[in-house]
């Protein structure tokens, strides 16, 4: 795909009114950045000078102007170019106005693929992102390009643009927030899963899907979409793909895709690598390898992709082994964060969890966490904002199927973690995987997930 010069950039932005919404980790260097590139510079943020700390000083001596607290976002009008931060609807009253005002509005990641000069991999979803496009990201590094990974996972990388190289390779992952005003794609696309998430922001299910089509719907003909076969809502995605269009089963052969078959990943027919030398557990990461795989056919040898499969042991908080204590093992799961990704999390498992769930409540619903899990789970373990509503779909399994699945309600992390260890036996598995976010406790999942880790390396 044919791509724009940054040198364009560079001009267009010198001198420009430039509202950068969010002071968060991406965008502290993207001001930066920007401000390097002579535009004049506005930081918006609800926090405090307070809360935000010293960035704010730093940034104010490379002439950066700050609207910052409660009302900060009443004053962005007047201003050229708006650099939104990703959870911030682009229907919002204020972006709204400065829209009607003349105002560019557009994000970090947005530029970044607009301007990359390198080959760009995108990965969305609903699961399996994350791991996804860090199996990517080792497979291109160890077939030997200089490989850069960003996107939703943390990493800025438009102010990096400079330094990255034609023959390079991108990978990054896309949110539903990130995706839901692009309107350009990157060169190899991937949607691996679609179920109901993020509907405390979304205004339903239909707005989610049409948030994550834009990861290839401006694609050309030299654009590939990977897409889900035995997913209803990705495989019906195929009939609006410009480019080529390949799917990934793990329930079916496909000769012209990749599919698992008693055991086995094949790719376009040719058997790569057995089940049993993955690193990592689970269906589920099959999926996601067959998804990398696809993305990376022509570029990486077959040798390297088993090599990754039998080498990569997982991204932390993703069914991340913790410690075993008096034979009990404890899991670290903190990124499951809808009902889906924690029953994919505790299939893997050979004998019931004790699972520990709860936490921000995303408006999803909780029954299949209770209809379709309850045979991989021995109790389960309460907390946050949303124990007492999945409290309620598994005493509705009590009522409808006569499956009786002891519960335990805490008001802390603290107290599930003793809760678990009181009453685990010898051989139990015992797993954090919320089904929630995370935030009417935690910053994000990491912050989740770190706590669970220090709370059962104190165990005694």
């Amino acid at each position: 795909m044919s791509k724009k010069k940054f040198k364009e950039f560079e001009e267009y932005i010198k001198n420009k009114r430039v509202a950068v919404v969010g002071v968060g980790v991406s965008n502290i260097p993207l001001i930066s950045f920007l401000v390097g590139m002579g535009a004049k510079v506005t930081a918006f943020d609800k926090k405090t000078e307070l809360e935000l700390g010293d960035i704010v000083k730093q940034l104010e001596a490379k002439s950066v102007n700050f609207v910052l607290g409660e009302d900060y976002l009443d004053k962005l009008s007047n201003f050229e170019v708006i650099f939104k931060t990703p959870s911030m609807r682009i229907d919002s009253k204020e972006l709204l106005i400065a829209k009607s005002e003349g105002s560019y509005i557009t994000s970090e990641m947005e530029e970044f693929i607009r301007y990359c000069p390198a080959k760009i991999y995108g990965v969305t979803g609903s699961d399996g992102k994350t791991t996804t496009t860090t199996i990517i990201y080792n497979l291109l590094k160890e077939q030997g390009y200089k490989t850069w990974v960003g996107g939703n996972i943390g990493t800025p990388l438009f102010s990096d643009i400079k330094k990255i190289k034609p023959e390079d390779r991108v990978v990054i992952e896309l949110s539903s927030f990130q995706l839901m005003t692009m309107d350009v794609c990157p060169e190899v696309s991937i949607v691996t899963n679609l179920t109901p998430n993020h509907l405390d922001i979304h205004k339903g299910m239909e707005e989610y899907i049409e948030s994550k089509k834009n990861i290839f719907l401006n694609q050309d003909r030299q654009g590939m979409l990977i897409l889900n076969r035995e997913n209803n809502i990705t495989y019906e995605m195929k009939d609006e793909a410009k480019g080529k269009v390949e799917f990934f089963s793990s329930k079916r052969p496909l000769s012209d895709g990749a599919y698992y078959k008693d055991g086995v990943l094949y790719l376009k027919d040719e058997a790569i690598c057995e089940e049993k030398n993955m690193a990592v557990r689970g269906i589920h990461n099959v999926e996601n390898y067959m998804a990398a795989f696809l993305a990376v056919e022509h570029e990486v040898s077959k040798e390297n992709m088993s090599k990754v499969f039998s080498s990569f042991k997982g991204v932390p908080h993703r069914n991340e082994f913790v410690r075993e204590v008096k034979g009990v093992r404890y899991y670290n799961d903190s990124i499951g964060s809808s009902p889906t990704r924690t029953l994919a999390t505790i299939s893997v498992f050979e004998k019931p969890v004790i699972l520990i769930a709860g936490g921000y409540d995303k408006a999803i619903p909780f029954e299949p966490l209770a209809n379709e899990g309850y045979n991989n789970i021995k109790s389960i373990i309460l907390f946050g904002n949303t124990k007492e509503k999945i409290k309620g779909v598994f005493e509705e399994l009590k009522r409808s199927k006569e499956i009786d699945i002891p519960i335990y309600e805490v008001d802390s992390l603290e107290e599930a973690v003793i809760k678990a260890q009181s009453i685990s036996s010898y051989k139990d598995n015992v797993v954090l995987s919320p089904a929630c976010a995370s935030f009417d406790m935690f910053k994000n999942f990491e912050v989740r997930g770190n706590k669970f880790k220090e709370l059962v390396n104190n165990l005694k």
